[in-house]
């Protein structure tokens, strides 16, 4: 008798609190499903001395060309990010397509907690390897990293655990299929959950919530371990690995400083373009509080000519090769905000820890690949065009903003994961001020929350992303309140962030960092007392 139930109406009660999951979604998923699911055949394969249990219809695809996976990964020796970054790049030389990632965590060690901290994710993939040829390759890959034998849930380099393999529940003496303790690990089951959506999108995907024997699927497994509440607690943190940290966007909202060395930026153009004068900015702007240096050798504010990538190197470097070496950048993050490859690489060969690219890979597709194999973390903005398109009429057509923005957005970070950026190195930024009207970037502020929502619909990875705004001193801003010099739009910036911080924006991008840092720490405040006291708007 077969050990795996497709679902049914019954299998997906709704979750309350769960964001974007709903009886309604569920039920268009499981009426979307192929009722020859139901008729269940159990095989045995003699090679491997295994039962593989099935649908009729799944058992005629065991040797079909490709399968859906997902991979574990763990580790808690040595550089963990580096061991992951390997663990990757040998998975994709070893027949397995991915397609996801989840978020990263650091986790506190379970069954043998004398060791140091784990960091965990998951990937999502598919395969032509039959299940034991993909284990094989996945022993193979910890033993290439240094794993050897040693004490059970112990310390390890690196740790790949096959979660789900296409429909099936594989049950042998080298191999079982789900894994047999993820339903106790919210160390697995949080990246496990960032590969799904919030709406079920496919028979296998409905699949992997039947094997957890809840009502409610994977969904109500999550939460009776702890679900999103559990996240910045009881040692299970989401994490982005900036430099030589590991940053907990949570915790409180950072600061990006703005610095355009460029002749023709619509606030600051001309300025800084002299080494001393860009220097003494970055010192004033990290004497204000400055988490982050983000540094412009190209503007990109409507109907700006675009520069040749050699060009933007000329202004860029000798100004960056200056900034590396002052004193009061050590322990501060310096960004490059370009949409040129090219750029982006020397850049990062001297210093530079993040990319931001207004055009989210879409001016220089190169830069999904090189930024993937420089494993920096990537800002993906929404634009539609270029600077001299992006304010046409065509451009600024929208019947949902939030809603359409958070679709192209996810299609520009789902591309950068097939590139090789993992979605835990990703920072969104909805892009107010590109292609938006003033109503459009209103509703963007308002509505992050929607945008992490429609997200989420497709992947909740990308609902978790950290969200970067940048209102700062832009042109609807001036319209609002009648002020025509950008510099005077300061105090309309501080209202912005405000609205942007508490709608749950976790970077601020700013010209003027003091004030703006002061509005961070106060809305920053409200989010605290409105998690203490359960006051949520």
């Amino acid at each position: 008798m077969s050990l795996v139930m497709f679902p049914g109406m019954g299998m997906f009660k709704p979750l309350l609190g769960f964001k974007g999951f709903s009886f309604k979604n569920i039920s268009a998923a499981v009426a979307g499903l192929n009722l020859k699911t139901c008729c269940h055949t159990s095989i045995y394969t003699t090679t491997h001395r295994s039962w593989i249990h099935s649908s009729a219809e799944c058992l005629q695809g065991v040797h079909s060309p490709e399968q859906e996976i997902v991979i574990a990964l763990g580790s808690n020796v040595g550089d963990r990010i580096q061991n992951f970054n390997e663990a990757l790049c040998l998975m994709k030389k070893s027949g397995i397509n991915i397609t996801r990632h989840s978020c990263l965590y650091e986790t506190e060690p379970a069954y043998v907690t004398d060791q140091p901290l784990f960091l965990n994710s998951a990937i999502r993939g598919t395969t032509k390897l039959g299940p034991h040829e993909l284990l094989k390759v996945l022993k193979q890959i910890e033993k290439d990293l240094g794993r050897t034998d040693g004490i059970r849930y112990g310390p390890r380099p690196i740790d790949l655990d096959i979660l789900f393999y296409g429909k099936l529940k594989i049950e042998s003496e080298a191999l079982t299929v789900p894994h047999e303790r993820i339903w106790e690990r919210p160390f697995v089951v949080a990246p496990l959950m960032d590969l799904l959506g919030s709406s079920i999108d496919s028979d296998t995907v409905a699949s992997w919530h039947s094997f957890s024997r809840k009502s409610g699927g994977l969904f109500e497994l999550w939460e009776h371990l702890g679900g999103e509440s559990s996240i910045g607690r009881e040692g299970l943190r989401r994490v982005l690995p900036i430099g030589s940290v590991l940053w907990d966007w949570s915790k409180r909202t950072h600061v990006m400083g703005v610095l355009n060395v460029t002749p023709d930026s619509f606030s600051d153009g001309g300025k800084f373009q002299a080494v001393e004068a860009a220097i003494s900015q970055v010192r004033l702007l990290i004497s204000e509080g400055a988490d982050i240096i983000d540094i412009g050798a190209q503007s990109t504010r409507p109907f700006a000519s675009r520069l040749a990538a050699d060009e933007e190197l000329q202004r860029l470097i000798p100004i960056l090769e200056a900034i590396i070496q002052i004193p009061e950048v050590k322990g501060k993050l310096l960004s490059v905000d370009t949409f040129y490859a090219d750029v982006a690489l020397e850049a990062v060969k001297r210093g530079v820890h993040i990319v931001n690219d207004v055009s989210g890979g879409q001016l220089d597709p190169k830069i999904l690949t090189v930024v993937g194999e420089l494993g920096v973390p990537y800002v993906v903005m929404h634009m539609r065009g270029d600077p001299t398109t992006m304010q046409s009429n065509e451009n600024l057509q929208y019947e949902d903003v939030c809603k359409q923005v958070a679709s192209e957005l996810y299609a520009r970070v789902n591309r950068a994961e097939l590139s090789g950026i993992p979605l835990w190195r990703i920072i969104i930024d909805p892009g107010v001020g590109f292609s938006k009207k003033t109503e459009h970037n209103l509703k963007l502020l308002m509505g992050l929350s929607s945008i992490r929502r429609e997200m989420g619909k497709k992947s909740l990875a990308a609902s978790y992303a950290p969200i970067l705004v940048g209102p700062s001193r832009k042109r609807f801003l001036g319209e609002i309140c009648d002020r025509t010099d950008p510099v005077e739009r300061d105090p309309a910036t501080i209202a912005a962030v405000t609205a942007g911080i508490l709608g749950g924006a976790n970077i601020i991008r700013v010209h003027n960092v003091g004030f703006n840092l002061d509005a961070a720490k106060f809305c920053d405040a409200l989010l605290k007392q409105r998690k203490t006291s359960g006051i949520y708007v």
